[in-house]
């Protein structure tokens, strides 16, 4: 099993964190459409459809033709959505990831390295909801390099910077596709917030949720 490192971010890591930031958000795009065929409103917009063509052509073609362009439809509109919520972080703290974390107050930016490589990343910052905490971010471990407690390292990383700094807590959100993450921040001792939907049209019609999850790091209570 390959060895690994973590280190603060440098300059000349820009490309390949934004690399595996993207690939990261990517990967959840098939989860995230499965999520969406499995809510009730999705199964009945779809049956409603499949049933009044057959009723209204006597055709079994067409109705399995129109239910597979709308399944393509709503997966495309999945890949949208991810797509959109690439492009806007990384046009944000991701643009430039020194101002937005290495030279801000209390905050600071990771990278885990495997045999020279840089193979994973990990952030935190005031939490913009909840000042008094430090907020986990952009946690993501290439695929190849999972398994390796590289997230675990990962997640103590932010909770003693968090530690060292005073703060109670770290809190973090993540999605309801993001199983592993969650198992991960599970096993670190994060305890369950809340859960909520997403606030806006898309997430209230698929139902895409967030995961709030929190861990106290004072003296004794670091996982």
């Amino acid at each position: 099993m390959a060895s690994f490192q973590i280190r603060k971010y440098r300059d000349e890591d820009d490309e390949v964190v934004k690399e595996i930031f993207t690939m990261g958000m990517i990967e959840h795009v098939p989860s995230s459409f499965v999520h969406v065929l499995k809510q009730p409103l999705t199964q009945m917009v779809l049956m409603c459809v499949f049933c009044a063509l057959l009723a209204s052509s006597k055709s079994f073609l067409l109705p399995v033709l129109a239910v597979t362009l709308l399944l393509a439809g709503v997966r495309q509109l999945v890949s949208y959505l991810f797509t959109s919520y690439i492009d806007t972080s990384l046009k944000e703290d991701l643009s430039s990831i020194r101002e937005a974390y290495m030279e801000r107050k209390d905050a600071c930016f990771w990278v885990a390295e495997s045999e020279g490589r840089v193979v994973a990343t990990v952030a935190c910052l005031p939490c913009a909801a909840q000042p008094e905490c430090l907020e986990l971010k952009r946690m993501s471990v290439r695929r190849s390099h999972r398994g390796m407690g590289i997230g675990k390292a990962l997640c103590r990383t932010v909770a003693d910077f968090t530690q060292e700094r005073g703060y109670p807590a770290v809190v973090l959100f993540t999605s309801v596709v993001q199983t592993d993450a969650q198992k991960l921040y599970e096993h670190m001792g994060y305890t369950k917030m809340r859960q909520f939907v997403i606030p806006s049209l898309e997430g209230r019609i698929t139902n895409f949720s967030i995961i709030e999850y929190r861990l106290e790091v004072q003296e004794g209570k670091v996982s």
